[in-house]
């Protein structure tokens, strides 16, 4: 499967996406902070990222904008509790968007569908 880094600054969404998206055989490297994202994405490659659009003191879409310009083949899916921001410029930069939930179904088949689409 993919590594997947998946950054949101509510640990219990990093623990659960981690030990959900494990389960589906994928390795899962998380971050806080976009910071911290873009030192992960600097030492090791990552398959695909996960991304949450309000971290403390941060932007996610910021840091999208950043990767489109750095790494144009780094999929990206927006994973936010804020369905507002899917009219967003910036969040059309994203390669798949999802509204946060309890049931992670709908993330997990938008990972599938982008990494289909990615091996092309």
């Amino acid at each position: 499967m993919a590594k997947i880094l998946v950054v949101d600054d509510e640990s219990s969404i990093r623990f659960l996406y981690s030990q959900e998206l494990a389960e589906e055989g994928h390795e899962v490297l998380t971050a806080a902070t976009a910071l911290e994202a873009s030192e992960i994405l600097q030492a090791q490659p990552v398959e695909l990222l996960v991304l949450d659009i309000k971290l403390k003191n941060e932007s996610g879409l910021d840091l999208l904008q950043k990767l489109v310009k750095e790494r144009h083949n780094l999929p990206v899916i927006l994973c936010t509790a804020f369905s507002c921001y899917r009219d967003d410029f910036s969040a059309w930069l994203a390669d798949g968007y999802v509204v946060k939930s309890s049931d992670l179904q709908e993330l997990k088949d938008e990972i599938k569908r982008v990494l289909a689409k990615r091996s092309r």
